[in-house]
Formats: structure tokens, sequence, C-alpha cells
């Protein structure tokens, strides 16, 4: 199954573990959102049902086939300086987020559980489970303008199980952690990772920058370590720009040398009004080394330039995500039958995401 790909990168910790400390004496607050979002993928290389999906990457494992992603349902409970959050998942999406607790395929997936600890204005604990702070990709489909996933979120981590202290200052911000292995919510006699990020942002808040890194041992003691950059920036309510680039090395168990894989992708995001805009992102990565497979249970095993098209058409609380997407590869890696693999291959996917 393939692993990211949760959480679930930067904005859903900013929306699910940054919330400002409030002073003992104020009342308890309780906050309840949620989200709903389903797709319809069509590969053309698969109009005679050759049974192969010439998919990837995460959560879009389909073809010709209506889809569930996920129902979401997310509890934040606040009574003076402590808050609770509870971050439940439904569906095939929820089960590929938590594919190390041994899912069905829609099984109820626990996105986030943590609790928060605000020692003072700038500085909060958190001890739990919660979307990882790499990558620029959420596991919540409303919070992306693609609906189809990118390869460095499906083969980078989904989320993180430890403890980690957040301190903010001014326009820049400090993460440090211990976790258990990547995407493990239990891993008695397991090596741990360590966590970090440096955030930073300009002073009308128009460019941020986080710098992000974690590394240790994984599950089977395999030397992994990450190193990630996301940088968003807003040029107008019409037109904005996000970068992600990626690195992560292994290395086996025993050996002294190790291969690595990497990516790059490019977010342009142009919104001519309210109801209607659309985001061009273009994805480069590297596997070469089939290094992604050692770490989750199918690698790429070459270099793939990807380009996809989504628009973004607005009712309310309501997306529609039209995409198209096209996928080109240095080996013959997708199959257009059973007996012929090609470089290349099209897709078209007609998503919906509704939350409130």
């Amino acid at each position: 199954m393939l692993r990211k790909i949760s959480s679930l990168a930067i904005m859903s910790v900013a929306l699910g573990s940054y919330v400002q400390a409030q002073d003992s004496t104020k009342k308890s607050a309780l906050n309840i959102t949620g989200s709903v979002d389903a797709y319809y993928r069509y590969n053309f290389h698969n109009a005679k049902d050759s049974g192969y999906l010439n998919n990837y990457t995460s959560f879009t494992n389909s073809h010709n086939s209506f889809e569930l992603g996920m129902a979401s349902l997310k509890a934040e409970y606040t009574m003076g300086k402590v808050t609770g959050v509870v971050d439940l998942g439904f569906g095939r999406r929820a089960d590929e987020f938590s594919y190390t607790e041994n899912g069905n395929g829609m099984a109820t997936a626990i996105k986030q559980a943590y609790v928060s600890v605000a020692a003072t204005d700038k500085l909060k604990f958190s001890i739990g489970k919660w979307a990882t702070h790499i990558g620029y990709e959420l596991v919540d489909a409303y919070l992306n303008r693609n609906y189809s996933m990118s390869y460095m979120f499906s083969y980078g981590p989904f989320s993180h199980t430890g403890i980690k202290a957040e301190y903010a200052a001014g326009n820049f911000g400090f993460m440090l952690g211990v976790a258990n292995p990547t995407d493990y919510v239990s891993a008695s006699f397991g090596k741990k990772m360590v966590l970090a990020q440096v955030s930073a942002a300009s002073g009308s808040g128009n460019v941020k920058a986080f710098l992000n890194y974690q590394g240790g041992k994984d599950i089977a003691s395999n030397n992994v370590n990450q190193v990630d950059l996301t940088v968003t920036g807003t040029l107008s309510d019409k037109f904005s720009i996000g970068y992600n680039g990626t690195m992560q090395s292994f290395k086996a168990d025993g050996k002294d040398d190790g291969d690595s894989w990497w990516g790059s992708a490019v977010y342009v995001n142009v919104d001519p009004s309210k109801v209607f805009g659309f985001t061009l992102r273009g994805e480069y990565f590297d596997d070469k080394k089939a290094v992604s497979g050692l770490a989750a249970s199918t690698g790429v095993g070459t270099s793939v330039l990807a380009a996809t098209l989504s628009g973004n058409i607005r009712i309310d609380n309501l997306t529609i995500i039209p995409e198209f997407r096209l996928d080109n590869s240095k080996e013959a890696i997708f199959m257009k039958n059973p007996n012929e693999g090609v470089k290349s291959t099209g897709t078209f996917l007609l998503g919906a995401t509704w939350h409130f």
C-alpha cells in the first residue's frame, strides 16, 4: 500500500495543532469541523479494462469507477491552556493514510489525536499523533487545489506519533520533536525519529517558508533522513504560487552506503473570480534507485515528470474539481495492455469536496 502522503504537510499542522493559549479563567470552547470528498477517475490506457490502474500516487487507485474518498470529523476542545484534538476519517483515503494499522479498505482511522499545553503565549508542547509537517499537500482533499496527489506526498511521511515543542517568535517559528518510526502509532522496542522545523514569514505575511526535517531509524532499523523545503507566495488575491522540494536518503541496516530519492514541484494558482480558479502543478520525481520502494510497499524505480491541471469551481463550501493529468516516465512503468508497457499515460478525474 502506498505511503506518503497524511498530512499532512504544513497547513495541516497550522489547522490542527496551532491553537492559541487561553487564560485559565476563560470559558471552554468546542470547535467541530468536517468534510466529505468523492471522485471519478478514468485512465486513457485502460479503455479495454486491462486491469492496470496506471497510478503510482496515493488515494486515486481506481479506473472508470466512482469512489468515496473520505468523510472526516474533527473536534477541538480548549479549556484554559489545554487543547485536545480528535480527527477521524472514514473511507479508503483514511485507510491508506493509516496503512500501518492494517485497515481493510473502509476503515475508521484516527488521523490525529493529541493533547497540547500552552506553557506560555509563545511555547507549546503536544503529545499524541499528528499529521506530518513535511511537504506541501494535505490528506484532507478540500485543503488541496489538485485532487490527485504528488509523488512526493505519496512516498514521504503521513503522520508522526510522539512529543514535540513549538516556539513562535514574531515572524519566525521553531519545532523540535521525538516520534516513533514514521507513520507508526505503536512501535515497541523501535528506534525513534527526530523531527524539526524552522519557519519564517515576510512582514506582510505574503511569503512564507518552512524548512523541515525528519531523521532516525525506520521500523526495520534502517537509517532514514529527509530534508524538505516549502515556500508559498501570494502576489495578489488572484495569483499565488507554491514550491516544494524534498530529498530522502535511505541506508539499509548494516550497510556502509545508501541511496536517495528526491522531488521538486511548482504550484501555480490563478483565481479570475471567487467562483472559478485553476492550479497547474508540475512535478519532477527521481527514484532511479528504487529507494522509495524500500520505505513503502510499492516503489517507482525511475524518474517521472508529471503535469496536472485542475479547475476549482466553488459553490459555497462545495468545490468541483475537473482535472487532467499527464505522467511521463524515463522507463515504461505504465501499461497499455498486459503485454505492452508505455512511458506516458493520461488521466481525467472529476472530484468534489465539501466541508463545514
